[in-house]
């Protein structure tokens, strides 16, 4: 009686918390309120800095201009987030984008980008993450795949080392079947809303598909795509040229193109 209490209190609770959808019209988890996750991203963000290297001049005039030109095409709520950009001293081709307003870009990857639509392209992909409430989501499933565990095993009586080695292989389940597709989930998701963002802005939504080229080139060998949290660089240009069309469109409609410079 108690487990199929669990059980109903736990269906109910997740169907109320997935009525909220992202742009894309996908039902999403979200148990953490905005103000939780704007105070994470500027604590995650104060972190970062304190640990990394900063870099200025020509390379965060570059940063901040593609963010600006970007940030202008989010929902009003969002253009009012007074957005901060660093770029950090870190070889590897990278960049974030935080809760609350932050984003950041490493100067290897201005190294690996050809132009200002190549680097929008990323940092679009990257503020896609924050409008879709991927970080809320994220840990919101990690949260409700961390309950689920535990009542399964408080219910079962999982105890001993034969339990501990059945958790083990649930975690591994959950890991694999539940969290990583989940955040591929989000990346194919990013790089749509990110290739609609750019476009808007625009920059010209070609360079996304030149960009992963670029990456694949320089990236060498990937884990199997059912192990790694992102989509293989294949299925991620697939992905992208299937949502060309609507990019161009978006980006003839903007008619300009900003002068960011170049990386």
């Amino acid at each position: 009686m108690r487990w199929n209490h669990c059980l109903a209190v736990g269906a109910l609770s997740v169907a109320l918390a997935a009525c909220t959808t992202s742009p894309t019209g996908r039902s999403q988890l979200t148990l953490m309120s905005d103000d939780q996750l704007d105070q994470m991203g500027a604590q995650a963000f104060s972190q970062y800095q304190q640990q990394r290297t900063t870099v200025d001049g020509a390379p965060l005039r570059l940063a901040q201009c593609v963010t600006r030109e970007i940030v202008a095409t989010l929902p009003a709520e969002l253009q009012q987030d007074n957005w901060q950009v660093r770029v950090f001293e870190d070889d590897s081709a990278n960049a974030f984008a935080l809760p609350g307003g932050y984003v950041g870009v490493n100067t290897g990857l201005l190294e690996i980008t050809d132009n200002q639509d190549q680097l929008a392209a990323v940092i679009g992909h990257e503020i896609g993450h924050v409008l879709a409430h991927h970080a809320n989501e994220r840990a919101s499933t990690q949260s409700a795949t961390n309950l689920g565990l535990s009542v399964l095993s408080s219910a079962a009586g999982l105890e001993g080392a034969g339990g501990q080695q059945v958790m083990a292989a649930l975690g591994m389940g959950a890991q694999y079947g539940i969290l990583l597709p989940f955040s591929r989930s989000h990346e194919s998701e990013a790089d749509t809303i990110g290739l609609r963002l750019m476009a808007k802005a625009g920059f010209d939504p070609r360079a996304s598909v030149a960009l992963w080229q670029n990456m694949e080139q320089a990236g060498g060998g990937q884990p199997p795509e059912w192990m790694s949290t992102h989509p293989s660089h294949g299925n991620r240009i697939a992905g992208l040229e299937q949502g060309m069309p609507e990019a161009l469109r978006l980006y003839q409609q903007a008619g300009r193109a900003p002068n960011c410079g170049q990386p």
